[in-house]
């Protein structure tokens, strides 16, 4: 059987080099295969401290241990799903791509039957090392396993420090003057127990996972042991479905609720509808709570702004226009299509039919509404 390690890391590449000195030290199968997924700004630090200035032969060298089979071609930097890489994942946004990447590596990594895979969430951001549990948790086998690595502070974060040393060997340390001997540090190697839920997945969701995002699949699990419900949050501006929660603009999620609220969830959008300015104003009720973007205040609805909403100037206000409710619908539609099963999707999306040129739009009746 191959033994692989896999890791997340982020600014600090010594995470690697200390894993690989716990394996070592505790007596665990030493890797023959690494991967490190990371972003691209952290791949760059990675390349200069383990080959550039040599650390990782350091290590080989230091405790005679065995090349492990790593190229670049191991560092997986996360990619979305157009191509992307990301640069240093600090964005909201990255971090349901962090997710997706992450789970389905970890994915193809478990569907190899000729391997045990040691997984490593010590390095990279707190939701890398979440999502690496995670993905293990979920799709881990019996002979696989988690672990974590510390170091004691003072080498913490030190740029030079890379594994205890047997020999001495002096570097600069953390404040200024400071000097630390590398044979003086102290690595401890934590193995992690986790729940290993694989067994009780079907083998179509295991199968669907490589294709799947985070988001869905963590809602296909869910689905199987809760009603199905939406949390509509204007201060958060979300809705939350199976546990997953999807961020709207302030006109979105405005939309999604005003139209929650209409007679048996539904709009007919005839003339009678669009001559009709309370729609408007319910709709302005509603949004400016959360929003106050011109090209919706002015633009659409002919409001010079909030104030003037405030103070009951509406001389100007212009009617809601089947012009304004369809890119909402789809752009709504199409943020919960990225992050629900189909089957759920279905029954959370705002629908719409077209009869004789005027269409209907409404939100699933049976759908439950947990009140913010």
């Amino acid at each position: 059987m191959k033994n692989i390690l896999v890791a997340v890391t982020g600014a600090s590449p010594q995470v690697l080099t200390e894993t690989l000195y716990g394996l070592h030290t505790q007596g665990k199968a030493f890797p023959d295969e690494m991967y490190v997924i990371t972003t691209q700004d952290s791949k760059e630090m990675l390349m200069d401290g383990l080959y550039t200035r040599g650390h990782l032969q350091a290590l080989y060298d230091e405790y005679q241990l065995p090349a492990v089979k790593f190229d670049e071609s191991h560092i997986w930097v996360i990619e979305d799903e157009d191509g992307n890489l990301l640069h240093d994942a600090k964005r909201e946004e990255d971090q349901s791509v962090m997710a997706d990447f992450i789970t389905r590596k970890v994915a193809w990594l478990t569907e190899q039957d000729d391997c045990v895979i040691h997984a490593s969430i010590a390095g990279g951001r707190k939701t890398m090392a979440f999502y690496m549990g995670y993905a293990m948790s979920l799709l881990g086998r019996e002979q696989d396993t988690l672990s974590h690595v510390f170091v004691n502070d003072e080498f913490e974060f030190v740029r030079d420090f890379y594994f205890p040393t047997l020999k001495d060997n002096w570097i600069t340390g953390k404040k200024p003057g400071e000097t630390l001997n590398t044979k003086d540090a102290e690595i401890t190697f934590a193995e992690i127990p986790f729940v290993r839920m694989r067994k009780s997945l079907s083998n179509d969701l295991i199968g669907q996972i490589d294709q799947a995002s985070f988001s869905k699949t963590v809602a296909k699990m869910n689905a199987a042991n809760q009603k199905l419900s939406v949390k509509v949050s204007m201060n958060a501006k979300t809705l939350s479905v199976l546990g997953i929660d999807i961020k709207l603009t302030p006109k979105e999620i405005a939309f999604y609720q005003w139209l929650l609220q209409q007679p048996n969830r539904s709009i007919l959008a005839d003339r009678v509808f669009t001559d009709n300015k309370q729609h408007s104003i319910n709709y302005l009720d509603i949004y400016t709570q959360v929003g106050d973007d011109p090209r919706v205040l002015t633009g659409t609805f002919g409001i010079e702004n909030t104030i003037a909403w405030k103070e009951g100037d509406i001389a100007m206000l212009k009617t809601m226009e089947v012009e304004f409710i369809q890119p909402i619908r789809s752009s709504v539609n199409s943020k919960l299509k990225n992050a629900l099963p189909i089957d759920v999707l279905e029954k959370v999306k705002i629908q719409s039919k077209k009869q004789k040129g005027i269409a209907t739009y409404w939100i699933e009746p049976e759908l439950i509404l947990i009140c913010d």
